[in-house]
């Protein structure tokens, strides 16, 4: 049987980095991204260099033809960090996930699956740390910085392509995926003895294999109908993690996803240098 066609936008980034191994091997991929090296300057194997900002669509149209479904990495940043620099960059991002999402509709792709982020919920962070909120789930929006607003809208422009009311009635299926800490170091890299962000590092953790899975079978899961019978869904990405903060339980129930790793067991003997050194038996 032939592989499913599928489009990497942001081929180059650190998120698909992550998941180009299990991706490769699974899919005919089209590798899209502005550059061909990888952050460390590496070459990424495979990449076409594309500029997703240009409202000029047909320029990079035929790189969707005939795909089955998009795997939306791809992410503009500035130099400048500065307040007006940063939104004005979270406003280009939003005009290119729009012309990834509109592309899509126009060739007739069945979904798209997007790389969101824990920051679309951020203003809830603290309180969930401090035990003040419940575990924070899928539903939650609200959040205290341009990045984390930014991707609100983001996962917004999904929903509209998904209802397919403002699109002829055709939707394009769409799953954001609000993604943790897909690093092996941010537990070392915590303060020693500070358990606050020793916990804040447990409670993001994705592995690899996980976030393969999360991908995948978000990609592949036939039918992904929420209650209302709109093909949206917005899950969290970590691990099966003791220490979480965000629900898992949508992606569990809707895609079947089964997380094999948890930061627990993964970090035990760091976890344990932090509580030594905090002074806790």
């Amino acid at each position: 049987m032939p592989k499913r066609k599928v489009v990497l936008t942001g081929a180059s980034g650190t998120i698909a980095s992550v998941l180009l191994p299990a991706l490769r091997e699974r899919y005919d991929l089209t590798l899209l991204d502005a550059r061909a090296t990888d952050k460390r300057g590496a070459a990424v194997d495979g990449v076409q260099i594309v500029d997703l900002l240009n409202k000029d669509r047909d320029s990079y149209r035929h790189h969707f033809q005939g795909a089955d479904a998009v795997v939306h990495c791809a992410f503009y940043r500035v130099a400048d960090q500065g307040d007006d620099a940063y939104f004005s960059s979270e406003l280009e991002n939003l005009q290119l996930t729009y012309n990834v999402y509109q592309v899509a509709w126009e060739e007739g792709l069945r979904r798209l699956v997007a790389a969101s982020t824990n920051h679309a919920a951020d203003f809830y962070e603290n309180y969930a740390l401090d035990g003040r909120v419940p575990m924070v789930t899928p539903a939650v929006n609200a959040s205290d910085n341009w990045y984390g607003w930014a991707k609100i809208a983001f996962e917004q422009i999904g929903q509209v392509y998904a209802s397919g009311v403002t699109h002829g009635g055709r939707p394009l299926e769409n799953v954001q995926i609000r993604i943790g800490g897909p690093r092996e170091t941010d537990v070392a890299e915590a303060p020693l003895g500070d358990l606050r962000r020793m916990r804040r590092a447990l409670a993001v953790y994705i592995s690899q294999r996980d976030m393969a899975q999360l991908f995948i079978k978000s990609i592949e899961t036939e039918d992904i109908r929420d209650e209302l019978g709109v093909p949206f869904q917005i899950f969290y990405g970590i691990s099966a993690n003791p220490h979480a903060i965000w629900s898992s339980a949508s992606a569990r129930r809707v895609i079947g996803y089964a997380p094999q790793d948890n930061s627990e067991e993964r970090f035990f003997d760091l976890i344990q240098k932090h509580m030594k050194a905090a002074g806790v038996s």
